[in-house]
């Protein structure tokens, strides 16, 4: 069978793995390319997630990319996200490195060729089979069409129509029929105002209430400077930077004031519901301890102020033939139940990794800053900031930083990298991936034991500060760090630069 050779394989056509592209062409235009998307056409989360409303739930200048402007309105529908990412492989000309329907099954690494060999499941039967230096995994982390579904009681008897919004199907119509959402996050947010509109009732059904942020939906600085005659790119970085510093700001004061911090965002939403604050949106956890939803414009306070929808809280106790029956006794009548319940973690998208032909489980490594892992070479994951700032911050400092370390390659005339513990590293402990005591979403709780591991300590942790990231991961010195370098002679070497 033949085999295509790549310097890189990115796996993903989605924020991170566009974000990789073009870094690549901008930083290590040496390298030859190829991104690889099991979907049937680019964007990731954001082909996928097509439930009504469905939008970033981080703001829009700093979820976009830096080298790309902003132009919209801070939160942005999902429609014009994917806009945005299709102008962005337009002006880079990311369009012909870009193969759909490859499903990766799986990428064993040779010592002998120094190179990865990935075969692939084309339009659900052919396959392909391609060797890269270098395996860039930009899939993201969940399972794009399978949401994280509990099991209740008794769900075979309802008689309704039930769907998880991971997997929306083109033909629901509420028109005319209540509705029940389960779950309290940004998901369940988005969902209830959408529908509110065609339901004759909708009702969010938590098992706790959440934090939410509403605010309105447009920033008044980029407004003004939108105004002046002022270079779009620099209007784009002054917001991107004014963003990143309130977020930071706010997470600070949420850890730092606790009791000050919980009341300031409850009045927030009392504000929102015109006075009131029901026991319902008083969350019992800490603040920021989960993302808190940002509501912009109050569609989700209209939409309940309007009567049109609710809020109860409670937990499941079993379905009923004609809804749900909590664990107070109360029934919650439904005639659809559509569940925003979450996702499940998947790290690296089902594939069978090996080398040299052994099986090889990703779970017994420990992550180098949260980007490679120990004793898999040339091979790097990105994962982005869940908590001190949007994912594609982090996703440009791993691009950017994965092409810095093949630079150096190249110039050294290494072909591997593999990062490696020191003696003295040995016996640390070892912890879950992520293991923040301040931040405990569910996905990362429930993701546990199918991630690698971590240390106590950089380099072997992943850090959740964006601002730590960009003082030290564009300035990081390979040569200091826990890698180690080989110059091995490879059956198929690194472009030579022409």
């Amino acid at each position: 069978m033949d085999r295509e050779h790549f310097d890189v394989l990115i796996v993903g056509a989605g924020i991170s793995g566009i974000a990789a592209g073009v870094e690549l062409q901008r930083r290590s235009p040496w390298a030859k390319f190829v991104l690889l998307d099991a979907l049937e056409s680019f964007g990731g989360t954001w082909l996928s997630n097509n439930y009504p409303g469905a939008r970033c739930d981080s703001d829009m200048f700093t979820y976009s990319y830096s080298f790309k402007p902003w132009e919209g309105a801070p939160i942005a529908p999902r429609a014009l996200i994917t806009d945005y990412l299709g102008d962005v492989i337009d002006e880079y000309d990311l369009g012909k490195q870009i193969r759909y329907n490859h499903k990766i099954l799986n990428a064993n690494w040779s010592d002998e060729d120094c190179c990865w060999e990935i075969t692939a499941q084309v339009d659900g039967s052919e396959i392909a089979v391609f060797t890269a230096n270098f395996l860039m995994m930009c899939q993201g982390y969940y399972r794009h069409r399978e949401g994280h579904m509990p099991r209740w009681k008794n769900m075979n008897l309802f008689e309704g129509r039930f769907v998880h919004a991971q997997h929306w199907p083109d033909d629901f119509d509420c028109t005319g029929k209540r509705v029940v959402v389960i779950g309290s996050g940004a998901t369940a947010a988005t969902v209830l105002p959408a529908l509110a509109g065609q339901a004759e009732y909708i009702i969010q059904l938590q098992r706790s209430p959440s934090y939410y942020i509403p605010r309105p939906n447009d920033d008044a600085l980029a407004t003004q400077l939108r105004q002046l005659d002022i270079p779009k790119e620099w209007i784009h970085e002054i917001i991107r930077q004014q963003m990143l510093k309130d977020s930071n700001e706010l997470i600070q004061h949420c850890l730092d004031e606790l009791d000050g911090a919980k009341q300031e965002l409850l009045e927030g939403v009392r504000e929102a519901l015109g006075g009131t604050l029901p026991d319902d949106f008083v969350p019992s956890y800490k603040p920021w301890h989960q993302r808190a939803c940002i509501i912009p414009d109050n569609d989700f306070f209209d939409a309940i102020k309007s009567g049109k929808a609710s809020v109860a809280t409670g937990e499941i106790s079993e379905f009923t033939k004609t809804g749900i029956k909590l664990s107070t006794g109360e029934d919650v009548n439904a005639d659809i139940v559509v569940a925003a319940t979450g996702f499940n973690v998947n790290a690296f998208g089902d594939i069978e990794f090996s080398k040299n032909g052994q099986p090889f489980d990703m779970r017994n490594t420990i992550t180098w800053r949260g980007l490679m892992f120990t004793d898999t070479p040339n091979f790097s994951w990105t994962i982005g900031h869940f908590r001190s700032a949007s994912y594609t911050v982090r996703a440009e400092f791993v691009a950017t930083l994965v092409s810095r370390m093949m630079n150096y390659m190249q110039d050294k005339g290494y072909a591997c990298v593999t990062p490696r513990l020191a003696e003295a590293d040995m016996g640390m402990e070892l912890r879950p991936f992520w293991d923040e005591p301040d931040f405990q979403p569910g996905y990362a709780v429930r993701a546990a034991n199918v991630l690698p591991r971590r240390g106590p300590e950089q380099p072997w942790r992943h850090s959740q500060d964006h601002r730590a990231d960009k003082a030290f991961l564009e300035t990081l010195e390979f040569k200091r760090e826990s890698l180690h370098f080989e110059r091995c002679a490879p059956a198929v070497t690194l472009s030579l630069s022409t």
